[in-house]
């Protein structure tokens, strides 16, 4: 048996040394060469070659983790009274650019996604689940108060002075830079699709035109029924309306919105001019007479308006105080265009009213426009917002920002009023609900939220803490305060069934007297 293995050995070893002289005859294949990853320092930090390509790629992005409480006043409503919320959030940046005979071709995609929890105002976001940005669960404990967010924040293509995809609309400015939750009113639409020209002229000065997506911008005009539509008289007898229609106020896609920016960026700061038109537009008039005996007469189609906005900003880099630190100041005043003054930004946006803040007194009202049930034409709101925002060092690891905002939104008196007569002549019908103007003259007008005429004013502090590079532990506390321009109104909390068709007539029969407010505030 040993004899037997040892002869086996020794035929396996014979057989490796032949094996081995055979493969020395053959000839030898080199391995490829390995292409290392470039850095590429034409760009600035991060970014490197794609091997293979002379394009140069930089790959960044961030993890974030919110937790916020809000002071309650209500439990009424389903689902409300949470005083704290949660999020955590990511967001993936992808840059790419290449040197071309024609100047820096760019292509830029940035991914966010979050998961958020809790009422309004702290965790789930009302404004960017209207535009189908975020997704609400619908379980029992969790609808309207669990959410996950996805959004395409950005994918465009930069190439000799265009900017074509989705980006930051070149009318915003400060857009809450020093902001932890961004709170402060004022223009700041994250992102909008747009194609764009900029021209530069030298020592920091450039001029942009910009046709970009209205969607992002549109309110809704106002509608004193759930189903968005507005009365309008159309039947008249000795000049005295007997019958009416509806008009359907969805807005529809027709004309971009232009934007035209002047900027100037120097080492002191910078300095920007921007303006703004968007269209008003409404479907059209329903058939048949809806209430009344007067035959319907035919009515032109509302006519669209143009709706602009003008805005200014100045930011001063201030390193006499501290290395790092710099003011904001910005004011913007709208006709018909409520979103572009940022008015709704801490409320709620892309809603005819809202009420963000627990407890809140009154609904705002956001309108854009109303359409006067007389003429069947529109009349425009107004908005003007101030923010003022300071960024200090209190040492390379410890920073604070200050900032501050106010603004009012008006609607013409004769809306108002034409809004109530509408109410008045259509009949009983017509006049309850969160919506209901009332009838003019009588106590439930003077007190319905509907149109009314309101401000906002919110300031706030946060101090940041960075221990390293790339990590900011922070916290962040804010003031708000929404009020009426004059009058008191309604005080929701105090009396949520108010707006109900038998307390308005009690309310106007002096045998209800509902609580009322004038503001509401938060901490």
């Amino acid at each position: 048996m040993k004899l037997l293995k040892s002869a086996l050995l020794g035929s396996a070893a014979a057989f490796a040394a032949a094996g081995a002289a055979h493969a020395a005859d053959l000839p030898v294949k080199k391995a490829a060469p390995i292409e290392y990853v470039r850095v590429c320092s034409a760009f600035g930090a991060g970014f490197f070659y794609i091997p293979g390509t002379d394009t140069c790629l930089r790959i960044s992005g961030r993890a974030r983790f919110e937790g916020g409480y809000m002071a309650s006043n209500s439990r009424q409503g389903a689902g409300n009274g949470d005083t704290s919320g949660y999020q955590g959030r990511l967001r993936i940046n992808l840059d790419a650019r290449t040197q071309t005979a024609y100047g820096t071709l760019r292509a830029f995609v940035r991914l966010d996604a979050g998961s958020r929890t809790g009422y309004s105002g702290i965790g789930r976001s009302g404004t960017q689940e209207r535009i189908g940005q975020a997704y609400a669960a619908t379980g029992v404990d969790q609808n309207g108060r669990d959410q996950q967010y996805v959004n395409v924040d950005k994918a465009f293509i930069q190439f000799a002075g265009l900017t074509a995809g989705r980006a930051s609309s070149f009318f915003d400015f400060y857009a809450h830079d020093f902001e932890i939750t961004g709170n402060t009113l004022g223009s700041d639409n994250a992102s909008t699709n747009l194609f764009a020209y900029t021209a530069t002229f030298g020592n920091g000065l450039s001029a942009t035109l910009s046709v970009e997506d209205p969607v992002f911008r549109r309110t809704p005009i106002f509608a004193p029924f759930a189903t968005a539509v507005s009365p309008v008289f159309v039947g008249y007898t000795r000049g005295v309306p007997t019958a009416f229609n509806t008009i359907d106020t969805v807005q529809r896609e027709r004309l971009p919105d232009f934007v035209g920016a002047l900027r100037l960026d120097q080492a002191w700061g910078s300095a920007q001019l921007s303006a703004a038109t968007h269209e008003l537009n409404v479907g059209n008039v329903g058939g048949g007479s809806t209430v009344g005996t007067g035959a319907p007469v035919a009515l032109a189609h509302t006519n669209s308006v143009q709706a602009w906005a003008v805005q200014g900003g100045l930011k001063v880099n201030t390193p006499f105080v501290a290395p790092g630190d710099a003011l904001y100041l910005q004011g913007a005043y709208g006709e018909g265009a409520q979103l572009y003054t940022g008015y709704s930004a801490f409320s709620g946006s892309y809603a005819q009213s809202a009420a963000t803040i627990q407890g809140q007194k009154f609904n705002q009202f956001f309108s854009d426009a109303t359409i006067n049930p007389f003429t069947g034409q529109l009349q425009t709101s107004q908005s003007f917002t101030a923010v003022a925002s300071y960024l200090h060092y209190w040492s390379p690891e410890w920073r604070s920002a200050f900032f501050g905002s106010y603004g009012e939104q008006s609607f013409s008196r004769a809306a108002r009023l034409a809004q109530g007569a509408a109410y008045s002549l259509a009949g009983s019908g017509l006049i309850s609900g969160p919506n209901a103007v009332g009838v003019p003259g009588t106590r439930f007008y003077q007190l319905s939220q509907a149109l009314r005429d309101n401000y906002q004013f919110v300031a706030g502090a946060s101090l940041i803490w960075s221990p390293v590079k790339d990590l900011d532990i922070g916290v962040e506390g804010f003031y708000t305060q929404i009020g009426l321009k004059s009058g008191r109104v309604i005080d929701n909390d105090k009396g949520p069934g108010a707006y109900g068709a038998a307390a308005i007539a009690a309310i106007n029969a002096g045998t209800f007297v509902p609580r009322t407010a004038t503001q509401d505030s938060i901490s």
